[in-house]
């Protein structure tokens, strides 16, 4: 890591030693968003952001996103989090308080195409994605040369569906080791296994290269072709076991025409691919993403 991005990195900790965001689910009723503005008012707290919605707003779900700045957050965080667990209780909250100096540590999986993880290195280390990059896993080799040089750690880690278990055991391992928050699949072009997934919940990130739910699994951009399509586009999605099924975050389009050929759908399918990748990636960073259900509610 160079002294350019850790100074970037210092500034963005010193500047949110006071930043708070609280993130709460719950059965729609009168009095939740009162309730919680009095508890931030209590601690001396003052909303910066808030953003909400309700499914219905009888008998819905109600979800909320706050960002706020509480002198001495560090010193009164345990505090904070067990007065809102018994608010949380009275309401039937799913609830998370997150503190924003707290940077999150990412793991990229990646395969030989590497124009995702490009353009997550880019947003890095241009200061647009406040995160510790802390190691990079591929199945094969391209990836090396990119990201060394940075100080990122880079594990080759030979995949196939044959050693696919014991492949997992060994990335399970390395994402213990390094603690790390968010797993991002820049184009990590191997299916995961159900205990790989389960033990990571909603905290696996993939980039499709199609429009989902159009062309899931393999060779999307042969089949658009096939198919004749003027839209192609990219998903970016949790992971679940069901494949390219997850809760989607964010998509985006471009427009093609028969002049368009498979190798330049992929041309143009990549930069789609780079920008909704990041912009998912960001949001989830920001933690302004909810689940619920199969869906994603995006503040």
């Amino acid at each position: 890591m160079n002294a350019f991005i850790k100074n970037q990195i210092q500034q963005f900790q010193d500047n949110n030693q006071n930043r708070g965001r609280l993130l709460v689910s719950c059965p729609d009723q009168p009095g939740i968003v009162s309730t919680i503005s009095k508890f931030l008012f209590s601690h001396n707290a003052n909303i910066i952001e808030s953003s909400q919605y309700s499914t219905n707003p009888e008998g819905g779900t109600f979800f909320i996103r706050i960002e706020f700045e509480c002198p001495n957050l560090k010193e009164k965080a345990s505090e904070m989090e067990n007065q809102f667990g018994d608010i949380a209780k009275e309401f039937s909250m799913e609830w998370k308080l997150t503190h924003v100096y707290n940077m999150k540590k990412v793991a990229i999986f990646v395969s030989k195409e590497l124009h995702c993880l490009l353009e997550l290195i880019w947003e890095w280390q241009s200061g647009n994605l406040m995160a510790d990059i802390s190691m990079v896993i591929s199945n094969h080799e391209e990836a090396r040369e990119v990201v060394e040089p940075l100080n990122i750690p880079f594990y080759y880690i030979p995949a196939n569906k044959d050693i696919r278990e014991q492949v997992e055991e060994k990335q399970l391992e390395l994402l213990k080791e390094h603690n790390i928050d968010l797993i991002i699949l820049a184009r990590y072009m191997q299916i995961l296994t159900p205990k790989f997934v389960s033990a990571n919940p909603n905290k696996i990130i993939n980039i499709h290269h199609s429009f989902l739910p159009a062309f899931i699994g393999a060779r999307p951009y042969e089949r658009a072709y096939g198919r004749g399509v003027k839209l192609i586009g990219a998903t970016s999605h949790y992971v679940t076991n069901d494949l390219d099924e997850g809760p989607i975050i964010e998509q985006d389009i471009s427009r093609v025409d028969h002049r368009d050929n498979v190798d330049s759908l992929k041309k143009i399918g990549r930069s789609v691919e780079r920008s909704v990748l990041a912009r998912a990636v960001k949001w989830h960073l920001e933690d302004r993403i909810l689940v619920h259900e199969n869906k994603t509610i995006v503040f």
